[in-house]
């Protein structure tokens, strides 16, 4: 299914002078990953440390987007510069997922949203990039399917944050808005799944 991930050649074409000046001054894609990862723990603690205030949900798209620019990066220095390594796998994952929790999970302080689907998305994300990385072990590589990939998961979120700190949100609406992320999510992970199915059995 179509996903926002396909616009990420163009945006990494952007990305490479800085990319190769980076290289140059000796940066490496672990740090990069690591800062992008320890970036959204940061915005998370001080959302959900200040949930009576608003205005920190602004954080939200800002850093999402930041932390888009920085995967790429990271993703460029490994490939494109002799960096790749097994070590930078499991950062890359691993602080894949930690960021997207840090991120969705201070939502729950918020009596706007609903505590369980905030915790269901949350949930759900991460199956979703499990099922992702598990396109490894079933031979057809890391799988990016949609509908509702890292990129979808990041715009909507960051819309969610906005719409948020603007008071925008109806009460009867806002209840709603992450269980049917959460169900967009599981539709991703079940996506995911099946492609490695179809293609372990080819």
């Amino acid at each position: 299914m179509p996903t926002l991930y396909a616009l990420k050649p163009a945006f990494q074409g952007r990305l490479r002078p800085l990319v190769n000046r980076l290289a140059a001054i000796g940066v490496t894609a672990n740090s990069v990953t690591i800062l992008a990862a320890l970036m959204s723990i940061a915005a998370g603690a001080v959302i959900a440390t200040l949930p009576e205030w608003r205005w920190p949900l602004l954080l939200i798209p800002v850093v999402l987007f930041v932390r888009m620019a920085l995967n790429a990066v990271d993703g460029m220095l490994a490939r494109e510069h002799g960096q790749a390594s097994t070590l930078g796998m499991y950062l890359n994952e691993i602080c894949d997922v930690v960021s997207d929790l840090a991120l969705i999970l201070p939502f729950a302080a918020f009596a706007l949203f609903n505590t369980w689907g905030v915790i269901a998305f949350a949930i759900t994300a991460v199956l979703t990039e499990f099922a992702g990385v598990l396109g490894i072990a079933a031979g057809i590589g890391r799988n990016y399917a949609g509908p509702f990939g890292k990129s979808d998961r990041a715009l909507a979120l960051g819309v969610v944050a906005v719409l948020c700190a603007a008071d925008l949100w109806s009460p009867s609406i806002a209840p709603l808005v992450f269980p049917a992320m959460a169900t967009l999510s599981l539709l991703t992970a079940i996506n995911r799944i099946r492609a490695g199915l179809i293609g372990s059995a080819s």
